[in-house]
């Protein structure tokens, strides 16, 4: 096995035409690893960093007193967007908050928890038309190991020109004790093809540090920080 370079082997995930039962499920076990792996605490650690900075002047809704407009590219099942904002209730932060996803079985199932302040856009990132207003902070979360590399140059790109404040990413450290553990987790536990396949190879999908590093860079970005966070996941936070 080989953890030096990407894989860039595609995922089940990443079909057209998924059934919609098959695709439920593997959106009902994401939501299950992202509560209890880290996922979610990752994302909101990143809204925490950027809203509660020590020094206002850092933080990126420093200037904001009204409603903040917050977007999810790939937001699949919803699940992040609902805990970020059930976390930015308890802290007071009057926000509004869209989805955007191309598949619309992925809209269907978010749009079922009737989640008021969550709208969502059936749409391919790129061509979003921004229905809550323009993006104060634009974020994802395991959405870009689903790229190459030249396409997460041009998405980084996008984010930073289209949000106004900045950009949050989530995503997986590719490492061998993170790609074993999954394998065997998702074999004992998942009852979804599409995890039980999709699971590790989205591991050998991720990134080590210095890729992260090359691609912002390239992508002509500057003022970032990237931290490691348990299990197995980098955060990134940009700011303009």
């Amino acid at each position: 096995m080989n953890f030096k370079t990407r894989s860039y082997e595609s995922e089940l995930l990443d079909n057209e035409h998924i059934p919609q039962e098959d695709l439920y499920q593997n959106l009902k076990e994401l939501d299950f690893i992202n509560r209890y792996l880290g996922g979610h605490s990752v994302i909101i650690d990143g809204f925490n960093n950027s809203i509660f900075s020590n020094n206002i002047d850092n933080s990126i809704f420093s200037n904001y007193t009204e409603n903040i407009n917050l977007y999810e590219i790939g937001s699949g099942g919803g699940d992040n967007l609902r805990a970020v904002a059930k976390f930015l209730s308890k802290k007071k932060i009057n926000v509004k908050l869209c989805g955007i996803d191309l598949k619309a079985d992925c809209i269907n199932f978010a749009q079922k928890f009737n989640s008021t302040n969550i709208n969502y856009e059936q749409s391919d990132y790129q061509a979003s038309t921004f229905p809550i207003g323009k993006p104060h902070i634009i974020f994802n979360s395991l959405f870009c190991h689903h790229f190459t590399d030249e396409q997460l140059i041009e998405m980084f790109r996008w984010m930073h020109t289209h949000a106004q404040s900045g950009f949050i990413i989530a995503d997986l450290h590719r490492h061998p004790l993170a790609y074993y553990s999954i394998k065997i987790l998702t074999k004992l536990f998942s009852k979804s093809y599409l995890v039980k396949n999709d699971a590790p190879l989205s591991v050998l999908r991720g990134f080590r540090k210095h890729e992260l590093v090359h691609l912002l860079e390239q992508a002509g970005i500057k003022n970032y920080q990237i931290r490691w966070k348990w299990a197995f996941r980098w955060l990134i936070i940009v700011k303009k």
